[in-house]
């Protein structure tokens, strides 16, 4: 039985998605897989040391785009710097599990894994094929590196900025998976009556990432206090799911949540989404809702913002609660958009196992 191995990374949870996408389309086909995260595979200080320095790198208005778009984008020295260090520490704990588990395809979701796992491949250790999965609307230079077997990507604007750096490269356009729920939502009034939403009342369904990023609780209060009921969802932001059940002790329109897995239930119940761009924009234009771009996610946040509006049916708006609801009420009364291509499961099965066949498996 083949085996594969996927190397995410625990920065936000879109890149556990994209791998658990993929151990789904594997073990269809009969194969095993075992998921690792980047992040882990640092060590405990290093891992915890370089989270710490994204999310501060966030929180410094414009500090993250000058590092992506002057280091990152281009592949200045810092950057290519900072990859060479995670790769001293990730080569030797990658070695060892290639060693152990002898996979015939290793996936990289993470671009922190990627130059690892090719420089690997030049040790004389277990063969394998390496795809590298982003969804990400123009991949950063640390994506892209030389010994990659084939490229998975979810636009034609996207391979173009792969082929920037490789002009060679063999890359693949696919359409975005999905988590497995997504392809089959509950009814629309199961789902409301669930989330306690009345079935004629207007609903907007507000998050922003497994962070939370943003003023979401004050956002969240303004909204219901505009008349919507709201769907406010914290993430793994406990202090924002503290702030969130605070304010909707008050508004009983305001229905908070931390960490869920009832997404496709609450989407389905809404008929807005107020989000951060990311993965979660594929999820709402699968079931036909409505996109408010939340302009808080720096760097290559601000790629797949504009991306998102160039694809329809999407508004965008800064992170000001007043500026939120404005728009919000606005968006409301605009047409929601019929389910995109991605709603079934079709069309990202047929590419990656086309992406297989391609690299030999």
């Amino acid at each position: 039985m083949p085996h594969a191995l996927l190397v995410s990374g625990s920065l936000g949870q879109g890149h556990d998605v994209m791998a658990r996408a993929c151990a789904d389309s594997l073990h269809e086909r009969g194969w095993t897989t075992t998921t690792v995260d980047a992040m882990a595979l640092l060590g405990q200080r290093a891992g915890a040391a370089g989270e710490a320095v994204f999310r501060r790198l966030l929180d410094l208005p414009g500090v993250y785009d000058a590092f992506h778009f002057s280091a990152l984008r281009p592949g200045a020295r810092l950057a290519l710097l900072a990859d060479a260090a995670a790769r001293y520490r990730l080569v030797p704990a990658l070695r060892g599990l290639l060693a152990e588990q002898r996979p015939e395809l290793v996936v990289s979701v993470f671009a922190t894994a990627t130059s690892a796992v090719n420089r690997l491949r030049g040790y004389g250790g277990p063969a394998f094929r390496h795809l590298v999965l982003c969804t990400d609307v123009t991949p950063h230079r640390l994506w892209v590196q030389d010994g990659t077997d084939l490229f998975l990507v979810t636009s034609e604007v996207a391979a173009c900025a792969v082929r920037r750096y490789r002009p060679d490269a063999r890359v693949a356009v696919l359409p975005a998976p999905l988590r497995a729920p997504f392809y089959r939502p509950p009814a629309r009034a199961r789902a409301r009556a669930r989330a306690g939403v009345p079935p004629d009342a207007r609903c907007v369904l507000l998050m922003s990432g497994s962070w939370g990023l943003g003023p979401l609780a004050r956002t969240a209060a303004a909204l219901a206090d505009a008349g919507p009921h709201v769907l406010a969802v914290a993430g793994n932001n406990r202090e924002l799911d503290r702030r969130l059940r605070h304010a909707a002790g008050r508004r009983p329109n305001l229905h908070p949540f931390g960490w869920t897995d009832r997404i496709p239930d609450l989407m389905t119940a809404a008929d807005l989404v107020v989000t951060s761009s990311g993965d979660t924009c594929s999820e709402a234009r699968a079931l036909g809702r409505r996109l408010l771009l939340l302009d808080v996610v720096q760097g290559h946040g601000r790629d797949n913002l504009q991306h998102e509006l160039e694809l329809g049916h999407a508004d965008v708006t800064s992170a000001r609660p007043a500026e939120v609801v404005r728009n919000a009420l606005a968006a409301l009364d605009r047409p929601a958009p019929a389910p995109s291509a991605g709603a079934t499961p079709d069309g990202w099965r047929t590419g990656f196992a086309a992406a297989l066949r391609d690299v030999g498996l």
